[in-house]
């Protein structure tokens, strides 16, 4: 077991490349095969590290990173209102609990900013689906696939409780 700490945060301005590297690294080897060329080259279009900077500027995009050292080793993304856009773990932090950490900051950041937001969305790959049903996702529909990306609709309730004892 490798005992570095661990270190989470928000995105900081230039981590841009060091994050659209290590998605298409986590990609290339659980997603990829299962993608046709399309999906593929849409992929690599979606986390191009100047279209990352941008959505952050200008969409509205929020991004959770863990490193160990100064190494990336996880990243979640996530859109406006409460949707998750990307969640990568390097093979080798896999089974850590990060994913699980990215996930609760995540939920914290998307209700600071938005208190009355039920639930979280998300459209998992095939690879993610039972990781992010470990983490409390439901699927709301069936596999679906678009422009040669493949995906599962799934949501998580944010239970929000009134009151309080």
């Amino acid at each position: 077991m490798n005992d570095k700490a661990l270190r989470y945060g928000p995105y900081e301005l230039g981590q841009e490349k060091a994050i659209s590297d290590m998605i298409w690294e986590v990609f290339c080897e659980f997603e990829a095969p299962g993608y046709s060329k399309e999906g593929i080259e849409i992929f690599r279009e979606f986390i191009n590290s100047e279209r990352l900077a941008n959505d952050i500027r200008n969409n509205g995009f929020k991004i959770y990173c863990c490193f160990e050292d100064d190494t990336l080793v996880g990243v979640l993304a996530v859109r406006n209102p409460a949707h998750i856009s990307l969640l990568f773990v390097k093979k080798s932090h896999h089974r850590r609990g990060i994913a699980k950490e990215l996930l609760n900051l995540a939920v914290t950041g998307v209700l600071w900013n938005n208190p009355d937001t039920e639930e979280l969305t998300v459209n998992s790959s095939p690879y993610a689906v039972e990781i992010y049903k470990k983490m409390g996702f439901e699927a709301t529909d069936t596999m679906r696939e678009k422009s040669g990306i493949i995906y599962m609709p799934m949501k998580k309730l944010l239970i929000q409780t009134e009151g309080g004892a």
